[in-house]
């Protein structure tokens, strides 16, 4: 028996670890290789087949309108207007749409790559043989000196939530780990599903430059509508930007400019002109 199941993208955080950058822009909208972050999750689902309202929705608090204004009609969208309710509020506040469905769940702000495999295919293990009655999680082993994982593996920004689970979230502000994944592990229905490739959380602005510069490959990454007059090298540089200046392992958003008597190292240079070093 096939389970049916809808995606969601949580994307409401207020991404806070990365201001002041988010000051300007929510976190899922911040790009990630000239891709706002919540596209990439969006095309991962869309890999799996899950596309469209009826399938996939996505949350929105902090920034609301922006979030919106980017999803349009592609997704249905859920809009906490009193502030971000956590991972599980989100969920719970969604309980009507997904309406019964095992739910796909995964953070905006989680950037993945498997070299061997496209997006949607590389995280398809989690719903291959599912019985539609346990929480999967997909996950990486922990890193040295890394505490609180589950049996030893850390989560990697999907999780598949039964709607046996859903049906008992309460709309307020809690997160999954506490509503959803430890009570799973405590009754011995968490499977732990293994990632084949490369995960970051994007949440400083360390790791997300890391995660631009992965995308770049050791080579500049640079949108076509850009204009470049300077040098660029190992570096992200977005649509309509303007780099008259030197630029090294960087990441320039849509629309900034960099003056030909700057130099920029281990930075991101917003359109506003801001400017977050990353060491």
């Amino acid at each position: 028996m096939t389970i049916e199941v809808c995606g969601v993208v949580l994307a409401a955080g207020e991404g806070q670890r990365l201001r002041p950058l988010t000051e300007l822009v929510p976190k899922a909208l911040c790009p990630v290789g000239n891709l706002p972050l919540l596209d990439h999750a969006l095309r991962r689902l869309a890999g799996l087949g899950l596309t469209g309202p009826d399938t996939v929705a996505v949350n929105a608090a902090y920034l609301a309108d922006q979030v919106v204004a980017h999803v349009g009609d592609r997704t249905h969208l859920s809009v906490e207007p009193d502030g971000p309710l956590g991972t599980s509020g989100g969920v719970a506040r969604m309980k009507n749409w997904i309406g019964g469905r095992g739910a796909l769940v995964g953070n905006a702000d989680a950037y993945l790559v498997d070299p061997f495999r496209d997006p949607g295919k590389d995280i398809a293990a989690l719903l291959e043989g599912w019985s539609g009655d346990t929480v999967r999680m997909l996950t990486l082993p922990c890193r040295d000196g890394e505490s609180g994982g589950f049996s030893g593996r850390r989560f990697t920004g999907f999780s598949l939530l039964p709607w046996r689970y859903i049906r008992d979230l309460a709309d307020v502000d809690s997160n999954l780990v506490r509503t959803v994944w430890r009570p799973a592990e405590a009754a011995g229905e968490l499977e732990l599903i293994g990632y084949q490739g490369f995960y970051l959380d994007t949440g400083t602005p360390a790791d997300y430059l890391a995660a631009n510069l992965h995308v770049a490959g050791g080579d500049a990454l640079i949108d076509p509508s850009a204009t470049v007059t300077g040098t660029v090298t190992t570096s992200v540089v977005g649509a309509g930007a303007q780099v008259a200046g030197t630029v090294t392992n960087s990441v320039i958003w849509p629309g900034a400019t960099v003056t030909a008597d700057e130099t920029l190292t281990n930075v991101i240079r917003a359109h506003n002109g801001l400017t977050v070093p990353t060491r």
